[in-house]
């Protein structure tokens, strides 16, 4: 699977998608204006999949990239037809951006505790629950690559190992 750049062209589809039945509840529904001015800032990136027939079928939006700190948001991660598999793999491809091409020491999200999908995604890619967010929403939690490590070492000591070949 490749991932490539968002634009504004894709605002339309990726409005389309936060607001199918089985994203709404876990994403807000931004408008055309302010995914207009974060698409083309300089702190996020989006990041769009599509089928062959080039309709678009997932976007993810990556935040922090202005900043120094070396953590990056991945602020969301919106797939239209869930339970395929194309979230993980969506989400293996912006690992590998964040520590390879972007350099990151850290990756962290907000995820609803009630979306047990997504939780059981990010933590079988090796992401760690922290506290919960004291926010008017109680039900957000934060999940980021661990904090006492080198998330980058962690994430090719994982790519390492599931690429080297298995014993007979």
């Amino acid at each position: 699977m490749h991932l490539r750049p968002g634009h504004p062209d894709d605002i339309p589809l990726i409005m389309a998608i936060e607001r199918l039945p089985t994203a709404h509840q876990f994403v807000g529904q931004w408008s055309e204006d302010r995914h207009r001015s974060t698409l083309t800032g300089t702190d996020a990136r989006y990041f769009v999949s599509e089928a062959g027939s080039g309709k678009l079928r997932a976007y993810a939006i990556l935040r922090g990239l202005s900043e120094d700190s070396g953590a990056v948001e991945l602020k969301r991660i919106v797939v239209a037809t869930p339970e395929r598999g194309l979230g993980r793999q969506m989400l293996t491809e912006l690992i590998q951006i964040v520590f390879e091409d972007l350099h990151a020491h850290r990756l962290f999200l907000d995820v609803y505790e009630d979306n047990a999908r997504a939780c059981h995604l990010y933590e079988s890619l090796g992401f760690l629950r922290r506290c919960a967010a004291r926010r008017r929403q109680t039900r957000r939690q934060l999940l980021q690559s661990p904090p006492d490590v080198d998330a980058r070492k962690q994430y090719r000591a994982r790519k390492t190992a599931t690429a080297a070949p298995k014993a007979p």
